[in-house]
């Protein structure tokens, strides 16, 4: 072998590499994707059953009962839809009625009941994660100014 082909076939084995670690991640990033929907947006988008997504809005004032163990049921809620919610697990100790949340999970086949796995509150009087208010912004919510978007 000479030394040009000694040198195109380490450039072709590191190329080769860096193709193979680029598809990798690509694929690691695909599996991880969770996108962000409020229940307005749900109602015009088709979400296929097992498909994993984030919910945020509002939790609604007098949906929040709880069942056996650490299952709750709540709604949320953007003032334009609502999505009920089925939760196993601790909530957090900020999570109640009127307040933001950003829930994670999928849709049971055949309901229309969203099953989350985690549950993220807000963290003070004033915090509304940015997603959330944008999006109820975007969709004509008035919200009261006091919220700090972060």
């Amino acid at each position: 072998m000479t030394r040009k082909q000694k040198r195109l076939a380490i450039i072709g084995g590191g190329v080769g590499f860096l193709t193979l670690a680029v598809l990798l991640v690509m694929f690691a990033f695909s599996q991880a994707i969770a996108y962000f929907y409020v229940p307005s947006d749900l109602a015009k988008a088709d979400v296929p059953p097992g498909t994993r997504i984030r919910l945020g809005g509002l939790v609604e004032a007098g949906s929040v009962k709880r069942g056996d163990g650490k299952t709750v049921t709540f709604t949320v809620t953007d003032t334009l839809g609502q999505i009920p919610v089925t939760y196993t697990g601790i909530l957090p100790d900020l999570f109640r009625e009127g307040q933001g949340v950003v829930t994670e999970g999928t849709f049971v086949a055949d309901s229309s009941v969203f099953v989350a796995d985690s549950v993220l509150a807000k963290h003070d009087e004033t915090y509304m994660p940015k997603d959330v208010a944008d999006r109820l912004k975007a969709q004509g919510v008035e919200l009261s100014g006091k919220e700090t978007v972060r």
